[in-house]
C-alpha cells in the first residue's frame, strides 16, 4: 500500500459520494456579527515585487512562520511595507488560499489567537459550518475564511482590508511556484482529484493530464478574480450581495447544496481565548469551538493527552462556552479512545515589532475540500462538517513576567496538532526557547522572544518557512 503523508487523507476520500461508509473509510486514512461589506531559514524563495501600502507606513520588523513558503515571504513584506501582524496574518492567510488550496482555500474555516500588549488575548473563530442546501452529490462547507479574515483585520489591522488582499491577486496572476507541500498533497489524492474536469485543468501542466509539481508554475486566473471581486467590492458581496449569488449557483453546480441564506448566516464569532496561569508562566488558548485549545491547555496543565480530552470534551454536551471550557479543563476529563482519525490543516504565526502576535489554523475539512471547484470563482470547496470529525485547531501565547519571555505557537498535524503545541509550550518552560517538538505527525511552528529579541521557528518535519524582516536602522 502506498505510503501517505501524516498529515493527508486517501486518494479515496474524492472518489465517492459522501455516504456514511466513505466517510469512515476516509476517516480511518487520513492521518460579531457585522461584515458588509531576511529569511532566518535558508530558502531560494523570493519577495513579489509587488506595490503594497504606498510610501506612507514606516517599516514595521518582525517574523512571520508559516508551512508554505511563499505566503511566509507575503507576510513578511507586509510587515516589511509597514503593515502589523494583524494585517501580516491577513494577507498570508488569503496568499495561503493561492499557495496552498489543499489546506487553506477560501471554501473553508479556521481560527486565530490574537495577542496585543497590555491587553487580554482574544480568540476568532470561523470554523467551517453545514450548508442546508436540499440537493447535492458532494455537500462543501460554507465559505468562511473571508469573513474570519475580515473581522481579524477589522479589530486588530491597521492598513485598508483590500491591500491586505493585493500580494494574494498577484500570486494568481504571476503564478506561484509549486511547493513541496503542495506537490505533495495533489500526489497523494491525484487519481480521484482529477476525475473532476475543473480541478485537472487547473492542477495539470499540460494536456495529457501531467499533475503539476514541486516547482513547477502555477497561475489561477478564476482565483485571481475572485479575489479581485473581493478587493474591489468587499467581503459583504459574497455573504449578501451578487458574488453570492454567483457563488450558490457555481458551488452547487458542483454538488455543493449551498444557499444564500447559508451565506448571509455565517457570522465568525469572537471571544476572550482560554488563559491558565502556570508558576511565572501566563498562557492563552484558542477558545471554542476550536476545541484544539482545550487540548492543549489541559494536555500543558495536567498532563493529559490532548485527543482523549477534546474527545471526552465533544462528548460532554457542553455549549461551547468559554466558562464551560475553563471549567472543563479544571475538572480533568479525558476519553481514553481517544478521537478518530482527523482532517488536515495548516497554521502559521505572526509577530510584529510591537509585540503583536497572531496564530493562525485553517482548514477545508479534508485534503481539497470535496475535491471540487466551485466553477468559475476558482474556490475549493470545503468539505460539510456533517461528514467528517471536527479538526483540532490549537494555538497558544505564553509569557513570563520574570523572564520577559513570550512565545506564539500554533499546529497542525491532525491528530497530533493539539498535543505539538502543549508539548512546545512545555519545552518552552523547561528553559529550551525553541519550542521544538516531537509529537508525532504534529508540525508546530512557533516565534518565541526574549525581551525584543525574536526567533521564528518553522517546524522540523514540516516544509515551511520562518521569514523575518531585516532590522531597520
Amino acid at each position: 500500500m502506498p505510503q501517505h503523508d501524516s498529515q493527508t487523507p486517501s486518494s479515496s476520500c474524492l472518489s465517492k459520494r459522501p455516504t456514511r461508509r466513505w466517510v469512515r473509510h476516509c476517516a480511518l486514512l487520513a492521518s460579531v456579527s457585522l461584515l458588509g461589506g531576511t529569511l532566518s531559514a535558508c530558502s531560494s524563495g523570493k519577495s513579489l515585487k509587488h506595490h503594497l501600502f504606498g510610501p506612507t507606513n514606516a517599516p514595521n520588523s518582525g517574523i512571520v512562520v508559516a508551512d508554505e513558503p511563499q505566503a511566509a515571504l507575503i507576510g513578511r513584506d507586509v510587515l516589511a511595507r509597514g503593515g502589523n501582524a494583524a494585517d501580516a496574518a491577513t494577507a498570508t492567510a488569503f496568499a495561503l488560499s493561492v499557495t496552498l488550496p489543499s489546506r487553506a482555500s477560501l471554501g473553508g474555516g479556521g481560527a486565530c489567537l490574537v495577542v496585543r500588549p497590555g491587553k487580554a488575548a482574544e480568540s476568532i473563530t470561523f470554523v467551517p459550518v453545514n450548508g442546508s442546501g436540499p440537493t447535492g452529490d458532494r455537500p462543501a462547507s460554507v465559505p468562511m475564511v473571508a469573513r474570519g479574515l475580515f473581522l481579524l483585520h477589522l479589530r486588530y489591522g491597521s492598513v485598508q482590508f483590500g491591500e491586505t488582499i493585493d500580494p494574494a491577486i498577484t500570486l494568481g496572476q504571476q503564478g506561484i511556484t509549486v511547493s513541496r507541500l503542495l506537490s505533495d498533497d495533489i500526489a497523494t489524492v491525484k487519481a480521484p482529484l482529477f476525475s473532476n474536469e475543473g480541478m485537472r485543468a487547473l492542477l495539470s501542466k499540460d494536456a495529457t493530464g501531467t499533475a503539476v509539481s514541486e516547482g513547477d508554475q502555477l497561475t489561477q486566473p478564476r482565483l485571481t478574480s475572485f479575489l479581485s471581486r473581493l478587493k474591489l467590492v468587499g467581503v459583504g458581496d459574497l455573504y449578501t450581495g451578487a458574488l453570492s449569488d454567483v457563488f450558490v449557483s457555481q458551488a452547487n453546480q458542483a454538488g455543493a447544496a449551498l444557499t444564500r441564506d447559508d451565506l448571509r448566516h455565517a457570522i465568525p464569532g469572537w471571544t476572550k481565548a482560554l488563559s491558565l496561569s502556570d508558576g511565572q508562566y501566563s498562557l492563552n488558548f484558542l477558545a471554542p469551538p476550536a476545541d484544539g485549545g482545550i487540548g492543549s491547555a489541559a494536555a500543558f496543565s495536567r498532563g493529559l493527552p490532548a485527543e482523549n480530552v477534546v474527545n471526552a470534551w465533544r462528548h460532554s454536551g457542553s455549549h461551547n462556552s468559554l466558562r464551560d471550557a475553563q471549567s472543563f479543563i479544571t475538572s480533568g476529563q479525558s476519553d481514553a479512545t481517544g478521537l478518530p482519525p482527523l482532517p488536515a490543516s495548516t497554521s502559521f504565526v505572526v509577530r510584529d515589532g510591537k509585540g503583536l502576535s497572531v496564530g493562525c489554523v485553517l482548514t477545508e475539512n479534508n485534503l481539497f475540500g470535496t475535491g471540487r471547484l466551485a466553477g468559475s470563482t476558482g474556490v475549493v470547496l470545503g468539505g460539510a462538517p456533517r461528514y467528517y470529525p471536527a479538526p483540532l485547531l490549537s494555538a497558544a501565547f505564553i509569557s513570563s513576567s520574570r523572564t520577559h519571555m513570550q512565545a506564539i505557537l500554533a499546529a497542525s498535524g491532525q491528530n497530533d496538532a493539539a498535543q505539538a503545541v502543549a508539548d512546545g509550550l512545555r519545552n518552552i518552560t523547561q528553559n529550551h526557547m525553541a519550542a521544538t517538538t516531537t509529537s508525532g505527525s504534529g508540525v508546530l511552528n512557533s516565534i518565541t522572544c526574549t525581551g525584543t529579541n525574536c526567533t521564528g521557528h518553522a517546524a522540523a518535519n514540516g516544509k515551511g518557512l520562518s521569514a523575518q524582516t531585516l532590522p531597520h536602522h
